[in-house]
């Protein structure tokens, strides 16, 4: 059976009309003769919606019951027996009531494509999981239904159902979206023009990316190999050399012409692995280039034109930007270069040869790094200057019993010694000596510089030719050899440093002192220019001019000449180290040492800057989620009480004592009620501000209990209370216990049903007391808990009658103020049960009244902090 196909209408935020349009294709499809059902449909009681249902078939919802309470769900079941050709499944992220065959609808949907049915559904840009966080920070909401986006992406058909900000807000303002009492909270909350802005450009680009995915997909199955220039991509290639910070600039610059347009770096790499770049500049391209918005690659190649255009057409270039030749004139005799040959078999990508200041200066300064030592050539020209008069004197007594070819193979391989030890400078001048004493002292007439035979010509020709061969290959393979230990040395280094890195909390530290270990340095130095220093010659050894990024070690050089070695990383930074003088071949690693200290340093000020933002931010979200709550709910007691003090003024109306004694107790009531939400709020403040003072006292739960409940009046009569006498009394201050008390227990009354009040009972355990009030209501999932102690809050935002929402996050900060607790359990057989932990009087560790310390301020501040105020849920 063929899988059946999903199209997703997908929107950039509630109300784009995603449903409208699924149930209008729906309805097209209908009319054209195809068996379509609606399996689920959400309409949020919008007229529109569902009047575009019309004459779909609709299967029946299945009914479940969780903790109390009564959900519909889809019958998925029942759509499979229906087997439609085409089912409408809205909601594509929703999470189903627990005990449902799937916890997923979008798992529902995944058994009736298996079963062949083709899906219809919807979903907004915020439920993608690879886009939660970022949706968090631009709408302060979390999103707790998400859906993968390989769900998504799988998808054969995704539909953008755009809307502009303002269009949007103009259907919500009309009730088009929602009820109209929740239209003002909406517009200035989570519907304001930047937000809706913001999701809208997501969702555009994140549909982009798809395409570009679908794009990639068509070519690949079709064998697609040439370009098609869907968007401007440009490619810069990279070899490690000075000139590349010039081509990244002109690169950038290309692709700036072209909105849109991507930026790609990319190094191909040796394929045999050994170094053939500096790994220094290449890190510190790495930075310029991620900087400026671009993305670095690298790959391993033989060729490297070949290598490059393979890159550049599997990321579909349009561009691609070379640097004109190093190599000079002569080596351009015998091989075109890297540009000319690029060029050539670039095809419809265009390439743009940059020049640059190193043009035609050759790559002398990589072979100088990779020759061998000076002591090792001294000891090849010794062993040359020794070894083949000795061997000369050996074959001169041996000069009866040898021939002329015999000897030429002795000093062959006397060379090819010198060249093993002291490369191919000391074995060619070994070539022409050993040439020279052939001829004088073996081949006839001897003692003479004169050959009398031809064939003896020949043979000392070619001895003298293959000499110099052999020495320049045994020179390469020398000197690669070393290449490759010295490439698997570092390679070894830059792993540990980069493990070490990762692992550590703060990267720049660990980096400097990972460095200073593995070169056994007495002090590792990051210094940064002051950026009110003046530019003056004497500046590398001016302290005034540096101060001191980061360091380890000993004593920190406060200048660049002040220690052994200095590394500049560019006009702002310096790595400074003081130790020992470092040999070219560590000085390329420590290089690249300094160009990740530089990124590392960069990525700690971005952190912090970050911190300092979201500190702005989460006060913005309590400012904003104040607003939102004091505006809806100081309006019902203003309004209560204002309306009874009118009508008691008012002289048109004439009211009986009784009606009278009513209004006077609906102004009082409604002005207790805004009396304790002014309270709560300032004690909030206060709590964020840690400016909240606690003085703590021995007191009896036993008789703290029994003022709360006196505090809810009637209601507080039904709570039960088991507390013993004989229960340790506890640190706390009386006021704020009150209010912890009064808080939860009315909280627990809320929930109660009238035949099951809430109980109160009360234990000691290891110097701590713990109140538990327990209720036996609808409860609180467990995935959910933390939410309402957010402030704010109300679990579900269902209900916007019972207050601000401040109640429990107000409650378990005063209880943390008195150096308790307040954690929820679940009660058994169903209900919540919060558990307040206090410290006994008896345990407290100081003496009289305990104040609330800056530290315990500071402790509740942070945790008010990490849990970040979501007013502006998605309705």
């Amino acid at each position: 059976m063929a899988r059946g196909q999903l199209r997703v209408y997908l929107g950039a935020a509630p109300g784009v009309g995603k449903t409208y349009k699924m149930l209008e294709e729906g309805r097209r499809r209908q009319h054209r003769g195809t068996d379509v059902v609606v399996g689920f449909i959400e309409s949020h009681g919008r007229p529109t919606t569902e009047a575009m249902i019309g004459d779909l078939e609709v299967v029946p919802r299945k009914t479940m019951s969780y903790k109390a309470a009564t959900f519909t769900e889809m019958d998925i079941d029942a759509v499979l027996a229906r087997r439609p050709q085409v089912a409408l499944v809205d909601e594509l992220a929703h999470t189903n009531v627990p005990g449902s065959r799937n916890a997923k609808r979008w798992q529902d949907i995944d058994e009736l494509l298996d079963a062949g049915i083709t899906v219809l559904s919807t979903v907004n840009i915020q439920h993608l999981e690879s886009l939660n966080d970022v949706v968090e920070q631009i709408t302060g909401v979390t999103q707790r239904e998400t859906v993968p986006d390989s769900v998504v992406r799988g998808a054969e058909q995704v539909e953008l159902v755009d809307m502009t900000p303002e269009a949007l807000r103009r259907r919500m303002a009309h009730g088009n979206v929602y009820k109209p009492e929740r239209v003002d909270a909406a517009l200035g909350n989570y519907f304001r023009v930047g937000n809706l802005t913001a999701l809208r450009e997501l969702a555009l680009l994140w549909l982009a990316d798809k395409v570009d995915d679908q794009l990639d997909r068509y070519r690949a199955d079709h064998d697609i190999d040439s370009t098609w220039e869907a968007r401007e991509r440009v490619v810069v290639a990279l070899t490690g050399g000075p000139e590349g910070d010039t081509l990244i600039r002109r690169a950038a610059r290309v692709a700036a012409r072209s909105k849109g347009a991507d930026l790609l770096a990319v190094h191909v790499a040796r394929s045999d692995g050994l170094a053939g770049s500096d790994p220094a500049n290449l890190a510190r391209e790495r930075v310029l280039v991620e900087s400026l918005g671009g993305s670095y690659h690298q790959v391993v190649g033989s060729d490297v034109p070949t290598a490059l255009l393979d890159f550049a057409r599997g990321v579909n270039a349009t561009q691609l930007v070379l640097g004109a030749s190093r190599r000079g004139r002569f080596a351009q005799i015998f091989s075109r270069g890297v540009g000319v040959t690029t060029t050539a078999m670039s095809g419809p990508i265009d390439v743009h040869l940059v020049t640059h200041e190193a043009i035609g200066r050759g790559r002398r300064e990589f072979a100088a790094r990779t020759a061998l030592s000076t002591r090792r050539r001294l000891a090849g020209f010794a062993l040359a200057a020794a070894g083949l008069p000795a061997l000369t004197g050996l074959l001169w007594l041996l000069r009866d019993e040898l021939s002329l070819a015999s000897d030429i193979l002795l000093f062959l391989g006397a060379v090819v010694g010198v060249a093993l030890l002291g490369g191919m400078w000391p074995a060619l001048v070994a070539a022409v000596v050993g040439f020279a004493l052939l001829n004088y002292f073996f081949t006839p007439p001897i003692h003479t510089w004169t050959i009398a035979e031809r064939e003896n010509v020949l043979a000392l020709v070619v001895f003298l030719v293959v000499a110099a061969s052999v020495s320049a290959v045994v020179d390469l393979a020398a000197r690669r050899t070393r290449e490759a230990a010295r490439a698997s040395a570092d390679a070894q280094t830059l792993a540990t440093v980069a493990g070490s890195v990762l692992r550590g909390a703060r990267p720049l530290p660990a980096l400097l002192e990972r460095l200073r270990e593995t070169f056994g340095l007495d002090s590792v130095t990051l210094l940064e220019r002051r950026p009110d220093a003046p530019q003056t010659p004497g500046q590398q050894r001016d302290p005034a001019v540096w101060r001191v990024a980061a360091t380890v070690g000993g004593q920190p050089c406060l200048a660049p000449g002040e220690g052994d070695v200095d590394v500049p990383i560019d006009d702002e930074l310096a790595l400074v180290l003081r130790g020992r003088p470092l040999d070219a071949a560590d000085q390329r690693v420590v290089e690249a040492f300094a160009a990740q200290a530089a990124l590392a340093l960069r990525q700690e000020r971005l952190a912090q800057e970050a911190a300092k933002a979201g500190s702005l931010a989460e006060a913005d979200k309590m400012r904003t989620a104040l607003l939102a709550a004091v505006s809806h709910d100081l309006r019902t007691p203003l309004a209560s009480a204002k309306a009874a003090v009118s009508s008691l003024r008012s002289q048109d109306v004439s009211f009986s004592d009784a009606d009278r004694d009513e209004l006077l107790a609906t102004a009082d009531e409604s002005l207790d009620r805004l009396s304790r939400l002014v309270s709560n709020l300032l004690d909030m403040s206060r709590l964020q501000a840690g400016a909240l003072g606690v003085t703590s006292t021995a007191i009896g739960l036993e008789d703290a209990v029994p003022r709360a409940l006196d505090e809810l009046g009637e209601r507080g009569r039904a709570v039960r209370m088991r507390i013993s006498d004989d229960l340790p009394a506890v640190a706390a201050d009386p006021g704020l216990l009150e209010r912890v008390l009064v808080n939860v227990l009315g909280n627990a009354l809320r929930f109660s049903e009238s035949e099951q009040p809430p109980l109160v009972t009360a234990s000691e355990h290891g110097g701590q007391v713990e109140l538990r009030i327990i209720d036996h209501g609808p409860g609180i999932p467990e995935s959910e808990r933390d939410q309402v102690f957010l402030p704010f809050q109300r679990l579900g935002d269902r209900d916007n009658d019972t207050g601000v929402g401040l109640g429990l996050a107000l409650s378990r900060g005063l209880a943390e103020a008195m150096g308790g607790n307040l954690v929820p359990e679940t009660t058994p057989g169903g209900g919540l049960t919060m558990v307040l932990t206090l410290p006994s009087a008896d345990s407290a560790t100081t003496e009289g009244d305990i104040e609330a310390t800056e530290v315990a301020d500071r402790a509740i501040l942070e945790r008010l902090h990490r849990r970040a105020p979501t007013s502006e849920q998605t309705p």
